[in-house]
């Protein structure tokens, strides 16, 4: 399984984006889909959970901001981020956590909210 993570890149404050992350591969059983984030020194973050029932989850940084959802057949996570800040800025990555154990993660998308 391979992860290709996409929609980054220059936004102003107030602004939004979504990022998608797509799978190659069959995947099967989903135990988790997570967006992370890292800032520039700063320690990896968990942003966003999905289930693999649908329950979601989120950083209370980004609590009524952000939606986490999925499109199973087309094996693609997305997050939608709305009303974005400067302390969004990070790179942004996915990982899907499969059974019985496997984990996955994306390249990586850079976002960066600036005026």
């Amino acid at each position: 399984v391979q992860l290709q993570a996409s929609g980054g890149g220059l936004v102003q404050p107030g602004g939004s984006l979504r990022l998608s992350c797509a799978a190659s591969g069959s995947i099967g059983t989903i135990n988790f889909m997570n967006w992370f984030r890292q800032a520039s020194g700063k320690q990896r973050e968990l942003v966003a959970t999905i289930t693999g029932v649908g329950a979601t989850h989120y950083a209370g940084s980004v609590k009524g901001r952000f939606t986490i959802s999925r499109d199973s057949a087309k094996n693609t996570l997305y997050l939608e981020m709305n009303n974005l800040t400067p302390e969004d800025t990070a790179v942004y990555y996915c990982q899907f956590l499969l059974a019985p154990d496997y984990i996955y993660w994306g390249q990586g998308t850079l976002v960066t909210v600036s005026s």
